[in-house]
Formats: C-alpha cells, sequence, structure tokens
C-alpha cells in the first residue's frame, strides 16, 4: 500500500492540473512563424504524400446553405443559393478541409478533374449548371492543348493556382508578417461609451469597430492565455433566433472545464465576431444588446470573469480586427494585459471554425495560424 502522503499528493496534482487534448496547431512562437514565413510554409506543407487519383483531394459542387462562406480567390461572399465549387482536401489530421469558390473563380485541374463525371454532387445539379460546369472543364482542357504547343502559359501554373496553400503560401505569410508588425495605435481617449449610434451596457466599451468588455470583476492577468471563440464553440446559438436568452451550453463541461483554467491561474478571453452589429443599421441597438446579452448571461452562468472582444465589422471589407484577420490578438497583447508577456506555449486558443467539410469557414483555425496559438477543436476540448 502507498504511503498516504504520495496518495494525498497525487489526487491533488489530478485535481489542479488541466489536461489538455492534443491541439490541431502545435505551439509556434510569433517570431518564428512571422518573421521566417518560408520556414513556416515548408513546416505546414509536411504532409503524406498521395497519388493525383487519391480520393482525399477531390472537388465538390452544391447550392451554398447560406451566405457565410466566402470565395477563397476573390474573397467576396458567396450568396445563398448560389452555385459553389469546393477543393476538398484530408489534412495531416484527417480532417476534410473545403476552400470554397464561385463558379467563374475557380481553377480547374487535370489532375483533379478528368472530366464533370469527377465532380462530386455534379449530377444533383441543375440542366444549366451542369452545362456551365462542362464549358468550363472543356476551356480548361482546350487550353492545356494549346499550352503544349508552346502558348503562353502551362498546366503546371494552372494547377499550382488551385493548390494556393502550397505555391502562395510564401506570399500570403509575408502580408501576415506585415499585418502582424503593425502596432495598433490605441488611445484611451478614442474609446467611446457607444457604438456608433448604440448605447453599451456598463463596462462595455468601443473603439473602432470593436466593441469589449472593459474589466469583469475578479479578472486578473497573466501570461497564459485561454482564448475562445463564442457562437458555436461555448454557445450554441442561431442566426435566425434573435435575443440574450437564445443561447444555450455548447457542451456541459464548460462551467467546470473554464474554472479550472481559472483556478490555474489562466486569464480566459473570448474572441467573437459578429457582422450583424455592423450590418443592421436600422436595428443596431438590437443586435448589440442581443450579443452583450447572451456574453453577459454566458459569464453570469460559468461564474468565471471573462475578458471580451467582439468584432463587428463585416467580411467585405479589409477590417484588421474581424477574425481570421489577427487585430483581435493583437489588442489583447499590446493594449490588454497590463504590459505582461504572454507565454505563447502555455496559451491557445478553441474555435469551431476548422475549415472541416461540415464548418461554415476556417476563421478561427487561420486566426490561431495567424498569431503563433496553439488550436483546439471545442469537441476536443471539451469532452476530452
Amino acid at each position: 500500500m502507498l504511503p498516504i502522503a504520495i496518495v494525498c499528493k497525487s489526487i491533488i496534482s489530478c485535481l489542479i492540473i488541466p489536461a489538455f487534448p492534443k491541439p490541431l496547431i502545435p505551439s509556434h512562437s510569433p517570431k518564428r512563424f512571422f518573421q521566417t514565413p518560408k520556414r513556416f510554409a515548408c513546416i505546414r506543407s509536411q504532409k503524406p504524400p498521395m497519388s493525383s487519383s487519391s480520393s482525399s483531394t477531390h472537388v465538390t459542387a452544391e447550392y451554398a446553405k447560406s451566405n457565410r462562406s466566402s470565395c477563397k480567390k476573390c474573397s467576396k461572399k458567396i450568396e445563398a443559393k448560389a452555385l459553389r465549387l469546393g477543393l476538398v482536401t484530408r489534412d495531416a489530421r484527417g480532417f476534410d478541409a473545403i476552400k470554397w469558390h464561385h463558379l467563374g473563380c475557380f481553377s480547374f485541374g487535370s489532375e483533379l478533374v478528368a472530366s464533370v463525371d469527377k465532380i462530386k454532387g455534379f449530377q444533383s445539379l441543375k440542366s444549366s449548371d451542369q452545362e456551365a460546369l462542362k464549358n468550363l472543364v472543356d476551356e480548361f482542357e482546350k487550353s492545356n492543348e494549346e499550352d503544349s504547343n508552346g502558348k503562353k502559359g502551362s498546366l503546371k501554373q494552372k494547377v499550382c493556382e488551385v493548390d494556393e496553400d502550397e505555391n502562395e503560401v510564401g506570399e500570403r505569410d509575408l502580408k501576415k508578417a506585415k499585418v502582424s508588425n503593425l502596432e495598433i495605435s490605441f488611445s484611451v481617449s478614442d474609446v467611446k461609451d457607444k457604438y456608433k449610434e448604440a448605447t453599451l451596457p456598463p463596462k462595455w466599451k468601443a473603439f473602432q469597430t470593436i466593441i469589449f468588455l472593459e474589466r469583469d470583476d475578479g479578472l486578473h492577468e497573466s501570461s497564459k492565455i485561454a482564448a475562445f471563440d463564442f457562437d458555436g464553440c461555448l454557445a450554441n446559438t442561431d442566426v435566425r433566433r434573435v435575443g440574450a436568452d437564445a443561447w444555450s451550453l455548447m457542451y456541459p463541461s464548460i462551467p467546470d472545464k473554464l474554472r479550472s483554467l481559472y483556478e490555474d491561474g489562466y486569464k480566459l478571453v473570448i474572441f467573437t465576431n459578429e457582422a450583424n452589429i455592423e450590418r443592421w443599421k436600422n436595428k443596431r441597438q438590437v443586435a448589440v444588446d442581443s450579443k452583450i446579452g447572451r456574453l453577459n448571461d454566458f459569464i453570469k452562468e460559468v461564474k468565471v470573469p471573462i475578458q471580451v472582444f467582439i468584432a463587428c465589422g463585416t467580411s467585405q471589407g479589409e477590417d484588421p480586427f474581424r477574425k481570421p484577420k489577427p487585430g483581435l490578438w493583437h489588442m489583447l497583447e499590446q493594449h490588454f494585459n497590463s504590459g505582461i508577456s504572454i507565454d505563447m506555449n502555455q496559451s491557445f486558443y478553441v474555435g469551431d471554425a476548422a475549415g472541416r467539410s461540415n464548418d461554415h469557414s476556417d476563421a478561427d483555425l487561420k486566426f490561431a495560424e495567424a498569431n503563433g496559438l496553439k488550436f483546439y477543436v471545442p469537441e476536443d476540448f471539451f469532452e476530452a
């Protein structure tokens, strides 16, 4: 029989040390990520080789279920019920990631689509859309024949346009580096009690296109940050329902998990997008009351202090704070942690938008990547 002191020590260790699942993105220091983008690109591209005929990479066609997705080429919104094409890839974690495109923005590669019969969902499309797809594939085949005769351009170049993660990652990461190195000009004089004409509740303030909870009671600054998305991660919400009470806990383990993190010295932070606040010009107060009401009620439910940042900008512009842009994290790091340096090895981010087949986007995954944070999906984090 073990001595009582050893048994007690083991029990206490289990109680106070939170166990985390394996992150989907390993921790990278910001310096390594931003200042050596080519090295990071090399790390990202390390995946099992697959043949061009592998079912792990294919093209799918469907009508958009909502207007929440955006085109990976032009970055514009894909309207609900519009035909969209997706490049589906299987990542190293075993998840399917889809990059959606407008019909006219998609670049076909012969290695992916030898014929329209290879496009998943083709037979379910309207006859007019089937014909349009056939024409696009035929045009690509003709361009390949021209390329083989020595005309400008090459099949290799066109295929590279499809696989943008492999061939344009260096350029995109250089752009991220420029964004990451920008200092956000923040002054107390720029902080408002209203977001445009909408009044904010006590403790909530606005800065540019951000609404934030100034300081929740009991909040402590820390070098360890546990950051979360809100909708679909902490709270089960529906875009068709409005109101402060139109939510429920996403997982029953959330209150205990958050309290454990708080007691272990983590600062809890929520980063959430809410474009309706900007978009509903005639009902902006309704949108503000609905979003902040849910967040306030959630904090009361879990009984732990949380810092909150709401990005109100839309996906149409170049708002630096809307995820996946890194602006919200930079606000926390530069202006809302009392000058305490953040330990990136102990900090992490949890979000549901990870680019999987049923996810509305990959904004949370890209947000974590842009800031060099370890990343978890909520089902792994809260059900582990």
